[in-house]
């Protein structure tokens, strides 16, 4: 009894860091987390620690209020195509990003219920702005595919827990030319707490070029940093974390040449301080480096292995991992190996990627996947491996009728 009595306090220490854990976990794989998620409850009650690691860390703010968590998370890359919104697996369009700032800047003025069909018209008078008319923003409610692309935002709205649906069906609006309609209530809690910024984009002078367009994304997501030795490495320290903690794989030659001589000397560091607050382990590589999860669950997207599309993106990703580091693939000849592969796999493969064309949906469906993993990178002359997809270099995937053979287990997590 006297050796369990003792090693109780090992016990509690080990359950509470597990706790955390779990909780820093659960933030990072859902930083809008809303009170009914199963983890809240451990947010809430290590919230004290989690603040404090993710200030001191990562310079990201933790919100928690009695209805959600909200961790304002900043991606290192401002324009990383792959952080797209999506709403029931449909991907956001340009024009659906406008409707979503305009949905958002009548909901602010808006009083606690709003219907669909009011949010339509607002979104139509807003859009005949002669500015958004001029950067080609057109949007009436007439046809079929507009009204799909408004409740498409809603949704993700509805997803987001700004809208709470009181009553009606969005489908009625979409299929009968919108006459349909539903009713909401509106969260103003979590709609202000939507944006993340750490200045309001009305303090920054507009300017319509494009490097303006940088210039205004950085204003309004950059902190201050002092101009001295230990603020300077204080804000290095902060983003390497964050981008060990958000990006799938670090690699050396994107950072700056301060950047990578500090991870160089403190990687050890920092490293473990990831490690002994989120449980990932590092992968480290001449070209890199990763957190790599043992779990494979802290990840909003995976490698597909099943399906038509989960074999095709891994045939490409062994055929590109196969290829010189410096060779670039253009986008035609991967739907022509693609094409090449179909005769093979045909009894594998749905009926209709076996159509002509298809090979083309393949590819850049599987060039998504892998760019969205870091895996490649794409460039307007086609597709360029990079380091980390040579875990892929082991033969292609095998089929259920097909004898096991041999890989390298340095290739898997």
């Amino acid at each position: 009894m006297r050796a369990s009595a003792e090693d109780l306090p090992d016990v509690l220490e080990r359950n509470r860091q597990e706790e955390r854990q779990q909780a820093l976990r659960a933030l990072l794989a859902q930083p809008l987390m809303a009170a009914s998620h199963p983890a809240f409850p451990r947010v809430r009650r290590h919230s004290e620690y989690l603040r404090n690691w993710l200030s001191s860390e990562t310079g990201w703010h933790l919100q928690l209020e009695a209805e959600f968590a909200r961790l304002y998370k900043r991606p290192a890359d401002r324009r990383d195509p792959t952080r797209g919104a999506t709403s029931g697996g449909t991907t956001f369009t340009r024009r659906r990003y406008a409707l979503l700032c305009l949905l958002l800047a009548d909901l602010e003025r808006s009083d606690t219920q709003i219907t669909l069909a009011r949010l339509g018209e607002s979104v139509v008078n807003a859009a005949a702005d002669s500015t958004l008319e001029a950067a080609g923003l057109r949007f009436s409610l007439e046809g079929r595919d507009e009204r799909r692309d408004l409740v498409t935002v809603v949704r993700l709205l509805l997803d987001c827990g700004v809208l709470s649906r009181v009553a009606g069906s969005e489908d009625a609006f979409v299929q009968r030319d919108g006459d349909g309609d539903a009713l909401y209530d509106i969260n103003r809690r979590i709609l202000a707490a939507l944006l993340v910024t750490l200045r309001g984009p009305s303090m920054v002078e507009l300017d319509e070029t494009d490097q303006a367009l940088d210039q205004r994304l950085a204003s309004i997501s950059t902190g201050f940093v002092p101009d001295t030795s230990e603020g300077r490495n204080r804000a290095l320290r902060q983003e390497l974390t964050a981008r060990l903690l958000d990006d799938p794989v670090v690699y050396w030659d994107e950072l700056d040449d301060e950047a990578r001589q500090y991870l160089t000397s403190q990687r050890s560091a920092i490293t473990r301080r990831i490690q002994e607050a989120t449980g990932l382990v590092p992968e480290i590589r001449a070209e890199g480096l990763a957190m790599v999860d043992p779990d494979n669950r802290l990840t909003d997207q995976r490698m597909p292995s099943e399906g038509t599309d989960g074999h095709a993106t891994l045939l490409v990703a062994a055929h590109l991992a196969e290829q010189p580091s410096d060779m670039v693939v253009p986008m035609a000849t991967l739907a022509e190996r693609i094409a090449a592969w179909r005769p093979e796999y045909r009894r594998y493969w749905r009926k209709a990627a076996m159509e002509s064309g298809a090979e083309w949906h393949l590819a850049r469906q599987a060039v998504a996947q892998l760019r969205g993993l870091r895996l490649v990178r794409v460039d307007d002359d086609g597709i360029r491996p990079l380091p980390a997809l040579a875990r892929f270099d082991v033969g292609g995937p095998r089929l259920p009728d097909e004898p096991a053979t041999e890989t390298n287990d340095d290739a898997h997590d």
